[in-house]
């Protein structure tokens, strides 16, 4: 019998790009994520988001099919209402009004490859298991 391997956290997430230069001065200039490295000279680049690192990349580069994530990636903001506000005069398409569950408000929106964003703010505290 082997032991699986112990997981110890997440490296980076990956968000395919359709055209690299576009998503990258997206998450460095209209997010203002904070850059942290290429990969090489392949359309790759990662960014840093609070304690995810985001890596955005052209996946026909990499030998495999263009599809954007439908599942909403969320990204931790203080006033989800002040964001939007922010990122729409910026240009930025919301596909969401701003949601409430009870315990958090979201606005989801699409960068410019089709991926989905959320930003995110849980104003209750998280309940215990």
């Amino acid at each position: 019998m082997t032991t699986a391997p112990r997981i110890t956290g997440v490296d980076f997430v990956t968000l395919p790009a359709r055209d690299f230069d576009e998503s990258f001065r997206f998450y460095g200039e209209t997010l203002g994520l904070r850059f942290r490295t290429r990969w090489g000279s392949m359309p790759a680049a990662e960014f840093q988001a609070g304690n995810l690192t985001i890596a955005i990349m052209e996946p026909t580069a990499f030998g495999q099919e263009f599809a954007p994530h439908r599942v909403p990636l969320a990204l931790q903001v203080d006033d989800v209402a002040a964001a939007r506000a922010h990122l729409e005069s910026l240009g930025v398409r919301f596909v969401s009004d701003l949601i409430d569950s009870g315990v958090c408000h979201q606005a989801i929106f699409l960068d410019p490859a089709g991926n989905a964003l959320d930003l995110h703010h849980r104003y209750a505290p998280p309940t215990a298991v």
